[in-house]
C-alpha cells in the first residue's frame, strides 16, 4: 500500500517539488561546509557529485568487510562513500534509481536477488550497461538466513549467483561480492562464502529506508550517520519509493559537504587490488550497530562415554530379589488398622421395649388471658371520648347518654 501511495505521488506533477524541497533542505544544511571537487567527467551535469575513483578489492585477501559486523572495511580515505543497493531489480523503482545515479555520474554496487533477476532480466542488464557493479543477495531473500540449515543457506547463495548469471546472458559472472539478507549471517555461511571465493559485505551505516518512514527521514539518517563516521559503505534499497525520493537530496548534500563517491570492483589481472583495508572501531556507533546474535554453541568431541550400572531393585527398597520375587515394602511409620474407617451400622433388636412418653396435657397449649394489672393502657382516642361523656353528664345531669 505504501508503494502505491509513493508511486502515485511520484507520478503527479508536484512530486518534482518534493524532490526539490529535499534538495533545498540539503543545500541549507550544508551551506557552510566545503564544496566537493567539480564533476568534470560528467558532461551536461555541472552540479553532479561524480565518481572520484575506482578501487579493486580481492575477496580472497579480505573475505569480510563492513564495520557493522567486522573489524575491517574498505580502504577508503576520509569523506569517501561507497553506495550500495539491495533487493533489486524492480523496474518501477530500480530504473528511477539508475536514472538518478546517471544524472549525478555516480557509480554503485547492486546486490541483486536471484528471483528478482529471473523475473526482470532486462533490469539486470540495465545495471550492467550503466557501468555499475553487480553482486548477489541470495535467491529468495529468506528473512531468517542465519537460522536456515547450512545446506539450504548454501543453496540460496548458489542459486542466486546462477540466476543473476543467467539474466546477464553474456557469459560473464557477477562480482564475487555477497551480502546476506538483513545482514544476518553465521559462521557456517561465512565459511561457505569464503570457500566459494565470495567476499562477505556488511555495511558501515544504514538509512533505514526499508522501514515505514518518510523520504525526508531517510535523507536525514543517511547524512547524519555518514557525517558522524566520516567514511564508509552506505546501504540503501532500490525497491523502495522513499529511497527514490531521498536519493537526489542525499547526493547533493554529500557533494556540498565535501564527500566523494568511490566505485568498488573485484580485483583481476588487469586491476590491481587496493591496499590493506583500514581497521574500523571495535564497537561502532550505537545507532549503526546490527542486531546481536546468539553465541555459537561449542561442538564437544566426546571420545568415550562411561557406562553406568543399571540400578538394582534393592535401591528401590524391595526385598527378596534373589529369588526373583518382589516382597512387600518394609512398613514405615505407624501401622494402620485393617478395619474400615467408616462407622459400623447399629442393628436394633425388635424385642427391645422403647420407653413410653406421657401425653401432653391440654393446659400446655392454652393461652392465658392478661390480668387487670397488665391490662392495656387506653389510647388517646378512648380517653378523649371518655372526657366528652363526662362533660355531657355534668350538663344534663343524667348518666345516660
Amino acid at each position: 500500500m505504501i508503494a502505491c501511495i509513493f508511486g502515485g505521488l511520484w507520478a503527479r506533477p508536484w512530486a518534482a517539488l518534493r524532490a526539490a524541497a529535499l534538495g533545498g533542505v540539503a543545500a541549507l544544511a550544508g551551506a557552510a561546509a566545503p564544496t566537493a571537487a567539480s564533476a568534470a567527467g560528467c558532461p551536461g551535469h555541472p552540479n553532479a557529485i561524480g565518481t572520484s575513483r575506482t578501487i579493486a578489492v580481492d575477496p580472497r585477501q579480505h573475505p569480510k568487510i563492513g564495520t557493522m559486523h567486522y573489524r575491517a572495511t574498505l580502504p577508503l580515505q576520509d569523506r569517501e562513500v561507497v553506495l550500495t543497493f539491495d533487493d533489486g531489480p524492480l523496474p518501477k523503482y530500480s530504473d528511477q534509481i539508475l536514472d538518478i545515479l546517471a544524472a549525478h555520474c555516480a557509480k554503485a554496487t547492486f546486490f541483486l536477488v536471484g528471483s528478482q533477476a529471473t523475473a526482470n532480466p532486462e533490469g539486470v542488464r540495465k545495471v550492467r550497461d550503466a557501468g555499475h557493479t553487480i553482486a548477489t543477495h541470495t535467491q529468495n531473500h529468506p528473512p531468517g538466513m542465519d537460522r536456515l540449515p547450512l545446506d539450504r543457506a548454501s543453496l540460496e547463495i548458489d542459486e542466486g549467483i546462477a540466476s543473476v548469471t543467467a539474466a546477464l546472458a553474456d557469459g560473464t559472472l557477477p562480482a564475487p561480492f555477497f551480502r546476506s539478507p538483513g545482514l544476518r549471517r553465521n559462521d557456517g555461511i561465512e565459511e561457505f562464502a569464503a570457500a566459494r571465493g565470495l567476499q562477505m559485505w556488511s555495511a558501515d551505516f544504514l538509512a533505514d529506508d526499508w522501514r515505514d518512514v518518510s523520504a525526508l527521514r531517510v535523507y536525514e539518517l543517511a547524512i547524519r550517520r555518514i557525517e558522524a563516521k566520516g567514511k564508509g559503505i552506505l546501504l540503501l534499497h532500490d525497491i523502495q519509493p522513499r529511497t527514490v525520493a531521498a536519493l537526489p537530496g542525499i547526493l547533493r548534500e554529500l557533494k556540498t559537504r565535501g564527500f566523494r563517491i568511490v566505485h568498488v570492483v573485484p580485483a583481476s589481472a588487469a586491476r590491481t587490488a587496493a591496499t590493506e583495508p583500514k581497521q574500523g572501531p571495535l564497537r561502532p556507533a550505537e545507532e549503526t550497530m546490527a542486531e546481536p546474535r546468539w553465541p555459537k554453541v561449542p561442538a564437544f568431541n566426546v571420545t568415550s562415554a562411561a557406562v553406568l550400572p543399571a540400578p538394582a531393585t534393592s535401591h528401590f527398597d524391595w526385598r527378596g530379589t534373589e529369588s526373583g520375587s518382589l516382597a512387600p515394602r518394609r512398613p514405615r511409620g505407624a501401622a494402620l488398622s485393617r478395619t474400615k474407617p467408616w462407622p459400623r451400622q447399629v442393628v436394633l433388636s425388635a424385642q427391645r421395649a422403647l420407653p413410653a412418653l406421657p401425653t401432653p396435657a391440654e393446659s400446655i397449649f392454652s393461652i392465658p388471658q392478661p390480668s387487670a394489672r397488665f391490662a392495656p393502657r387506653p389510647t388517646e382516642a378512648s380517653a378523649a371520648i371518655a372526657k366528652i361523656k363526662m362533660r355531657s353528664v355534668r350538663v344534663t345531669g343524667s348518666k345516660n347518654p
